[in-house]
């Protein structure tokens, strides 16, 4: 810490974490229709024509031609459909893109909310996992959407977005500013650029004001600047660069266990607040910590509580004085501003003791020092107060001092005779030493006092009195006595730094042990045993661990072991979990509980909750626990976390060995049976050419029925393996829908086919092989389960962002909630038109190869009449419009 050359090991450590993981990169703007998107798709083009592997993970247009326009020519990687309250949401697929393994992959929309069923619940979460996988990643985010400037935008906007983005996301990531002003940004809007025109007007009197967006635009560019300052600082410290790099304001509060102290916590927020800047509020821990009363201890702790809660980064830096704590932290958090209180103070103390603001003026350099007066004299414990009695240390160190200094007295007038008078005096430094070093500074001057009157009454003539008649022996009193204060102070000092790093020193070993112990973890319930045990015996609590769940919190570990919790305690858990904050006795919340909980937060919101509590019911921690127990809990949630990630990716690596092997094996029997299948045919066919029966045409249809089954299995094998090769040309969805009925008239024989679609819908950029496949597929699943004698109808409609092309049948349904199951392979669902005769591969097939042409395709049930609809969406990036290239950019 306190060579300015060395290399900050922790900065070179998560420098060094990056190697190897990919890299992110996000656009943001200031509210919607800046143009994030399309700048993300500019950029993705210009890396695919420089030869980089770049896909499309996900992109939301909106409707937008200016970005539909840019998706031309991109590779986009289907999404992957999650039933969500019976209806179709598609989602990025993350397990195709991690086999698809690009070096860049463009995801749309940051902030988003996954929905329920998908492997994480935001999509942030979905791209730190294809960074951990070294794929590079463009996103882009709006500034509302990021956490701590949640509440800052709804103070204005009058409108609070749920859905957030950690600070941290955009801490570890590249930032470019999509910016436009705000009057452009209107009049975009007011030409139906952003939103449709009724839409557009509303947003126009609601956030889209001009001070809105102003706000907002100011919120962003300054946020930027502070993920730039910061990887900037992360950069010097990792190469141990001098200097404060003060391209933009650093604030420092230097706080203490004084209730002023509070007051400069504020102040330093205000000056922040006005200065748009990061800052830090630092206690530096010397000797005099050591005797801080409970009192102070419990004042500090709240101190740096408070400065947590405004927004500070807080630390506590040992040190052998606060100037060098100050000089040396405010030089590795490059601070640029200190903040800083001035206690009013008696001269003689000044003159004792110094002034630590006067030394930090003149030893900090050209950082500026804000002095704020404190008024924590009224709170200093006075002459007669137990706690100032405690420093004085224990009687028993003084009688130790005592007897050592009369056994040198007895040593020294044996010896009078062989050693000379001014060796004797070098005897006495012994018990001083040795005072200052075992109990303290007053000890040691005590020492120091008695072995100057032992010295004068022994040995210094005349002996046996205190007076001393030869000028010189005065002065070998004084220098004696000058020596035992000079070596006491020196001595309690080294005494003091020793404690003060067993102390450090102790809570490291602890924390390290802590980590071996959850680390050694195998499993879950591993884990939180491990946790309780260690976090009982380091803190000497009684502990419980609980996690959430739909019927409230559920006891999961205890040590001592616990098999109930009351109500109060499950309440006081389940606000911990809500509101991510302790809850329980000793905290603000539910204190009539006896138990105090502490939320296990990671990036995934709240895994579970620890709880603490006394056998006397007591309040479960010392003001002084508390920053060990936040580093306890700190080292639980990362452990937890990773736990949880690796049940999930054994999990998916599971699902991908199936998927492998069922694929593996639908090839090897499809290929296997089509050879004797056609040999079959053919021979069932010259059979019933030379003598026709009914038996022949019954097996005859069966063999066919069995071929299209075996054709079935090889397109699903080919779906799940990704070996469509894909032949994409414009196609007219008309003819499309004509070849498809045609081929399927035997199956559609007794249902009236109805065509509705416009004769000017306009070309669609597809494969009209794998279109035909869906569509065959479709309306033979229609013309199964239709009621007989229904009509089967096929609609196309033109919609503002796409066309959809539907079939739907009169029968009785799907059931309700069962929209996307319905597309699984091997599925056929009870209690609806979905039983009968199948495979259950038609509707899997069917969305396989529209999602490998880019196309959504989804279920429901059609009102009026009763029947099931299934819909083929073709989004409007691959539709063919009239408009000459150059005016759609």
């Amino acid at each position: 810490m306190n060579d300015p050359d060395r290399r900050d090991p922790e900065a070179f450590l998560r420098a060094a974490a990056q190697e190897g993981r990919g890299r992110l990169k996000i656009f943001l703007g200031a509210a919607p229709g800046v143009g994030k998107t399309y700048e993300m798709l500019t950029d993705g083009m210009q890396r695919r024509k420089a030869g980089i592997d770049v896909v499309v993970g996900i992109v939301e247009t909106h409707g937008r031609r200016e970005t539909e326009a840019l998706l031309v020519g991109h590779e986009i990687v289907p999404r992957h459909d999650v039933d969500h309250m019976g209806h179709s949401l598609g989602e990025m697929d993350i397990d195709a893109i991690l086999e698809r393994a690009p070096a860049l992959v463009l995801v749309d929309e940051l902030a988003h909310s996954n929905a329920m069923g998908s492997r994480h619940p935001k999509r942030y979460q979905d791209i730190e996992e294809l960074l951990d996988a070294g794929i590079d990643v463009y996103s882009t985010v709006n500034i509302q959407h990021v956490e701590s400037l949640n509440d800052v935008v709804a103070s204005f906007t009058r409108i609070r977005v749920r859905e957030t983005v950690p600070d941290s996301i955009l801490e570890m990531a590249e930032i470019e500013v999509v910016d436009i002003p705000p009057d452009e940004l209107i009049e975009r809007l007011k030409d139906g650029k952003v939103y449709i025109p009724q839409e557009a007007t509303r947003a126009l009197s609601h956030f889209f004001s001009k001070s809105n967006l102003t706000a907002l635009r100011e919120m962003a560019l300054r946020r930027a600047a502070q993920a730039v300052d910061a990887q900037m600082l992360e950069y010097v410290r990792a190469h141990a660069l001098a200097g404060s790099f003060a391209a933009g304001e650093r604030i420092l509060v230097a706080i203490s266990e004084v209730s002023s102290a509070q007051g400069l916590v504020r102040a330093a927020k205000r000056l922040a607040d006005a200065l748009k800047a990061p800052w830090s509020a630092v206690h530096i821990e010397t000797q005099r910590s050591l005797a801080f009363t409970q009192q102070e201890r419990a004042q500090l702790a709240d101190t740096m509580a408070l400065a947590s809660r405004l927004g500070a980064s807080t630390a506590t830096i040992p040190a052998t004085s606060v100037v060098e704590g100050l000089r040396h932290y405010a030089a590795d958090a490059r601070a640029t501003q200190i903040v800083i209180g001035k206690s009013s103070r008696p001269w003689w103390f000044e003159i004792r003791h110094g002034s630590v603001v006067d030394r930090l003026v003149r030893e900090i350099g050209d950082i500026a020092v804000h002095v704020l007066p404190g008024d924590d004299l009224a709170q200093r414990p006075r002459l007669n107060e137990p706690a100032l009695r405690q420093g004085w240390g224990r009687p028993l160190d003084y009688v130790w001092s005592a007897l050592l200094i009369m056994v040198l007295t007895i040593v020294g007038r044996l010896l009078i005779e062989i050693i000379d008078l001014g060796n004797i005096a070098l005897l006495y430094l012994v018990p001083v030493m040795f005072a200052a070093a075992n109990f303290g500074l007053r000890a040691g001057l005590f020492a120091g006092l008695l072995s100057s009157l032992a010295y004068n009454f022994f040995f210094l003539p005349p002996t046996g009195t205190l007076t001393v008649n030869n000028p010189e022996n005065i002065i070998s009193i004084l220098v004696l006595l000058g020596v035992a204060i000079v070596t006491s102070q020196f001595a309690a000092r080294v005494r003091a730094q020793a404690d003060l790093a067993q102390s450090n020193a102790r809570q490291n070993a602890a924390l390290a042990g802590f980590s071996r112990q959850l680390t050694a973890s195998a499993s879950q319930e591993e884990l939180m045993q491990a946790i309780c045990a260690e976090v009982s015996r380091l803190l000497s609590v009684r502990t419980v661990l609980l996690l959430p769940s739909r019927d409230g919190p559920q006891l999961r570990a205890a040590v001592p072991p616990e098999d109930h919790m009351g109500q109060i305690e499950k309440a006081a858990a389940q606000w911990a979990i809500d509101n991510e904050q302790p809850a329980g006795r000793g905290s603000s919340t539910l204190t009539a509980s006896d138990w105090l909980f502490h939320p296990l937060r990671t990036t995934r919101g709240v895994l579970g909750v620890l709880g603490l509590a006394r056998e006397d019911a007591s309040v479960p921690l010392r003001s002084d626990q508390i920053p060990l127990l936040m580093s306890l809990l700190d080292q639980a949630s990362i452990a937890f976390d990773r736990m949880a990630l690796e049940e999930e990716m054994l999990e998916a690596r599971q699902i991908r060995e199936r998927d492998r092997l069922r694929s593996a094996l639908l090839s090897s029997v499809s290929h296997d049976l089509r050879t004797p299948l056609t040999t079959i045919i053919s021979g069932m066919y010259e059979l019933k050419r030379q003598q026709p029966s009914e038996l022949l045409d019954s097996v005859a249809a069966e063999a066919q029925r069995l071929s299209r089954f075996v054709a079935n299995l090889l397109d699903m094998a080919r779906v799940e393996a990704g070996a469509l090769p894909l032949k994409i040309e414009p196609t007219d969805l008309f003819d499309a829908v004509a070849g498809a009925v045609h081929d399927t008239r035997q199956s559609l024989a007794g249902h009236d086919v109805q065509v509705d679609i416009l004769p000017d819908i306009p070309l669609v950029r597809i494969d009209p092989t794998l279109f035909h496949h869906c569509l065959i597929n479709l309306l033979d699943n229609a013309g199964r389960y239709a009621d007989p004698g229904t009509p089967v109808r096929i609609k196309g409609q033109r919609l503002h962002d796409a066309i959809a092309l539907s079939v739907i049948d009169q029968g009785p349904g799907i059931p309700a909630g069962a929209e996307s199951r319905v597309f699984d392979t091997f599925t056929r669902l009870e209690g609806s038109d979905r039983v009968k005769h199948g495979t259950g591969l038609g509707l899997a097939i069917v969305k396989g190869f529209a999602e490998a042409m880019g196309l959504r395709v989804s279920a429901s049930n059609n009102s009026e009449p009763f029947g099931a609809c299934f819909t083929i969406t073709i989004p409007q990036a691959l539709i063919i419009t009239e408009l000459p290239h150059e005016d759609i950019l």
